[in-house]
């Protein structure tokens, strides 16, 4: 596994740099895009030289992307991005991100199971209703990564801005419980399963993961601010709230993606409002916000090269483009009935909701998360088609976005 990681590291590097130097592409994208060319090598070397393509195989394999997405990375990537949140500011665009992350998941996760489920059985891909809804869920939460700098350099609007950073990061936790709502249903059958089960698990899920995420923020903060004058201590604190927090949040059986944005936003918040030193602002800012850069590093890297381990098939290949563009309706439905349901909209909402619409990328926890299922759950079609997608979404929507924001923004 270290090795493994040691190389996967490296190679983010070397491709951070030549992309810096060259290619002068968003990060992210700029890595992806590399990845998959190196993947693509590696595929055409399978009958020149097999030992070299096992090889590779093996070292994407032996990083459980699943696992060092879900158990280590999702933890620390959340708590940096809600950190850097100003929570006054994401106030004002509140009912906005509230809706498009628990209304606008809920609506795309049925508008993508139903249309999957029609075209998939029309193509000859005879995959159950309840397993077109679990990919429906994985592939609703949206990824501001690689779009957001994007936004920026496009001078789209700070309103904007928040709303697809602001959504994102909750509608993570949001979707992982629908996921996880939808494999029990498929699991226990439609006969033995029971609403109350499901609102149960939303309560003790998102709300206890909310609530938990609060405590765990405000002692963290309260830690912080004992040691102001201990800058290094005060970094090694929130290191602890984003690994233990985490993990005791899976034993204590709340959503641990749900906790690490409310723990980040409220220190986050206790950072913007001046109540830490200078000097403690300064380390925390920059330790986190490296640490952020680096884990997307590695993590765009790992989504290319697990193009390595998907079985290819011809049906699969055409669902997958057709799935771009089922979830790209769903998508534009979802925000846009979300959209229609607040009172202060602005005069150009069609051109809003495009812009949320494409700039809704797709990342790696729907990888993760299709990755997550049993065999007997559809998992080597569903895995497939959850690939292009988000790779499709990230190089497609990702290096279109700007080009998009200037032309409806001016």
């Amino acid at each position: 596994m270290f090795d493994a990681l040691t190389i996967i590291v490296a190679i983010a590097a070397l491709f951070s740099y030549f992309n810096h130097r060259l290619l002068k592409l968003p990060v992210t994208i700029g890595l992806l895009m590399l990845s998959l060319v190196l993947a693509l090598i590696f595929a055409a070397l399978r009958e020149v030289s097999p030992d070299v393509f096992h090889q590779a195989c093996e070292i994407v394999l032996t990083i459980n992307f699943r696992e060092i997405l879900m158990n280590v990375m999702l933890s620390f990537l959340l708590f940096a991005g809600a950190m850097h949140v100003d929570l006054k500011v994401l106030e004002k665009e509140k009912w906005a991100v509230l809706l498009f992350a628990t209304l606008g998941v809920l609506i795309s996760t049925f508008i993508v199971g139903a249309l999957g489920y029609v075209v998939f059985n029309a193509i000859g891909l005879q995959i159950p209703f309840i397993h077109c809804l679990l990919f429906g869920a994985l592939i609703s939460p949206t990824d501001p990564i690689a779009v957001l700098a994007i936004l920026k350099d496009a001078r789209a609007s700070k309103s904007l801005e928040l709303k697809i950073s602001g959504e994102s990061l909750f509608n993570d936790g949001v979707g992982v419980v629908v996921f996880l709502s939808i494999a029990m249903v498929s699991d226990m059958g439609l006969e033995d399963f029971e609403v109350s089960e499901i609102f149960h698990l939303f309560a003790v899920e998102a709300l206890g993961g909310v609530a938990y995420g609060l405590v765990l923020g405000y002692v963290g903060y309260l830690l912080i601010k004992s040691v102001d004058d201990a800058p290094k201590i005060e970094v090694l604190i929130t290191i602890s709230i984003a690994m233990g927090g985490y993990a005791l949040a899976g034993i204590l059986g709340v959503s641990g993606p749900l906790a690490m944005v409310a723990a980040g936003l409220l220190i986050g918040e206790r950072l913007c409002s001046g109540r830490f030193s200078e000097k403690s602002k300064e380390h925390l800012d920059i330790f986190w916000e490296m640490l952020d850069e680096i884990l997307n590093a590695v993590l765009f890297v790992l989504i290319g090269l697990e193009v390595l381990t998907l079985s290819f098939e011809f049906t699969y290949f055409v669902a997958g483009l057709v799935s771009v563009v089922i979830v790209l309706v769903a998508r534009f439905s979802s925000v846009g009935l979300s959209y229609s349901l607040l009172k202060n909209q602005d005069h150009s909402k069609i051109k809003t909701i495009g812009i949320l619409t494409w700039g809704g990328l797709r990342g790696g926890i729907s990888v993760a998360l299709a990755l997550s299922l049993e065999p007997s759950m559809s998992r080597e079609m569903i895995v497939f088609i959850t690939y292009m997608v988000v790779v499709i979404s990230v190089l497609l929507q990702g290096l279109t976005i700007k080009s998009m924001v200037k032309r409806l923004t001016t």
